[in-house]
């Protein structure tokens, strides 16, 4: 049985890649400096950040972290520990429960985003229709 060969990635599409992929790793980089600055690690600061948006149960955040749910009990629990996530019941479905942010907490994830400069910079040197055909873009690729 013959393998058939893929064809070698054309140079702008190979350069596309590369840009990409700096990105990604600039911007974690970035978001692991800041939440150091905050005693956090990067797992923690970004379920901390989805939860300052909206209380969410554990099998939705390891959805969203693309993780497995007994990870997520192990970073809540060391939130709720320092007074940043609490837990409470659903009131949609009272045997589900609810991770949430609490003041302290949305006040941690505030000084995150603040802190986190990399993306925020070099997209103010858009214009607002260049921002606009960027996110469309990403938008399209991801929806590929």
């Amino acid at each position: 049985m013959a393998t058939q060969k893929k064809p070698r990635m054309d140079p702008l599409t190979l350069e596309v890649v590369e840009l990409i992929g700096s990105v990604v790793a600039r911007y974690h980089e970035e978001y692991e400096e800041a939440a150091a600055e905050h005693a956090l690690t990067g797992a923690q600061a970004r379920l901390l950040s989805l939860l300052s948006l909206e209380p969410l149960p554990m099998r939705r955040l390891a959805q969203k972290l693309k993780c497995e749910p007994s990870n997520v009990t192990g970073i809540v629990d060391r939130l709720e520990t320092r007074g940043l996530v609490e837990r409470r019941p659903d009131p949609a479905d009272r045997r589900v429960k609810l991770a949430a942010a609490t003041d302290e907490g949305r006040r941690v994830a505030r000084g995150l985003g603040d802190s986190l400069n990399f993306a925020r910079e070099p997209l103010a040197g858009l214009s607002h229709d260049e921002q606009l055909a960027l996110r469309d873009l990403l938008r399209r690729m991801l929806d590929a």
